[in-house]
């Protein structure tokens, strides 16, 4: 070959002039280009989600967790104009240990919201790895028949490691969710690390599952997680169980005489309840009524999602920092900087934070 040639390693390429055979099926491509997701303008969102469009408001929530910005811009335009046609539900958060039922339990208590003529929404923030950003979103195939009840919808999402996130993402589907008419939304936690803290400041009510027979009734769960529960489950109360969650239960009940009282005026109870056979949940939603009941008649229902929405604006700008610091070329290039004069110890952590944070400040922004 001449030195002007390029040699070309594709093996697969077709030289030119040479005929190619006609497709066994000459309509495959117009068949299949129905099934090619149009470009969804904001306009066409909002439109889907008033009308109870499950399948747009899942697309919509899928626009939500992107990280592109075209997408986030989109995404803010969306909230914005659902803003007025939400607020109107009532947002239950369950949390509890792995293996504790949650999924189960939230489907029995959901199914009968919906013979109660409810919409029922399920938030499922599921567990996923820091370093793959995998999850597992299982909850869609666990809740077999709530999910397929067109009362009903069924969103699991991945946490990916970031509460703030976490906290933004699920927040916003709450607003979709509610000016898709539910009326009903329970927001499910992974069960550990900080996100039951992250839930329970966006939700009205926050229900804890918990089972007997593990030992000590109150090792491993956090007094934190405690103090804001409204109401504490003993689950799978059934068969030879029955004893050891009454026994768990007298044990939570003189657990919570020891927190301080709630200023909304309410007083959590511990209940037990079975979803095999199907008891307890009764007692379980008459608490929530009562809870509902109380706090809107003195003014707390309204004061607590007031003081969330704030809660969460200063999250927002707290993590918006973050981003644009971190996204800043000239800090990335400082940051990698300090990380060598950190590791041969030139300078402390604490000093090399708050040398970059003057110049971020008074250089920068």
């Amino acid at each position: 070959m001449g030195k002007n040639k390029k040699y070309n390693r594709n093996t697969l390429k077709v030289n030119k002039g040479v005929e190619q055979p006609s497709a066994v099926n000459p309509k495959m491509n117009e068949h299949l280009g129905k099934f090619k997701k149009k470009k969804i303008n904001v306009s066409d969102y909002f439109a889907g989600i008033l009308s109870g469009d499950r399948s747009m408001l899942s697309r919509a929530i899928t626009l939500i967790e992107s990280t592109l910005p075209e997408d986030r811009e989109s995404s803010k335009h969306l909230v914005r104009h659902c803003l007025p046609y939400s607020g109107k539900s009532v947002r239950i958060g369950i949390t509890g240990v792995p293996g504790v039922g949650k999924s189960t339990f939230i489907e029995a208590l959901g199914l009968d919201y919906i013979r109660e003529g409810k919409k029922v929404a399920v938030l499922a923030i599921d567990p996923s790895s820091r370093r793959s950003k995998g999850s597992i979103l299982g909850d869609k195939t666990r809740m077999e028949h709530l999910s397929t009840l067109t009362n009903a919808f069924i969103r699991p999402s991945a946490n990916a490691g970031t509460l703030g996130g976490v906290a933004r993402e699920t927040h916003e589907s709450i607003i979709l969710c509610e000016a898709a008419g539910f009326d009903t939304i329970f927001v499910e936690t992974v069960g550990v690390g900080q996100s039951e803290t992250t839930v329970a400041h966006m939700v009205d009510f926050f229900l804890l599952l918990m089972l007997a027979g593990g030992g000590d009734e109150l090792q491993g769960i956090k007094r934190g997680i405690m103090e804001m529960a409204d109401l504490i489950v003993i689950n799978k109360a059934d068969g030879d169980n029955i004893n050891k969650t009454q026994l768990a239960k007298r044990e939570y009940e003189n657990a919570l005489h020891i927190f301080p009282s709630l200023k909304n005026g309410w007083h959590p109870k511990v209940l037990t309840a079975s979803t095999v056979e199907h008891t307890g949940l009764d007692k379980i939603k008459k608490e929530i009524d009562s809870f509902l009941h109380l706090t809107k008649s003195n003014g707390y229902f309204e004061k607590t999602r007031q003081r969330q929405d704030i809660l969460l604006f200063e999250e927002n700008i707290r993590n918006a920092l973050v981003d644009r610091f971190f996204q800043n070329n000239k800090m990335k290039q400082m940051f990698e900087s300090y990380r060598k004069k950190i590791a041969l110890k030139q300078v402390s952590s604490y000093e090399a934070a708050n040398e970059l944070l003057e110049f971020y400040f008074n250089k920068i922004t």
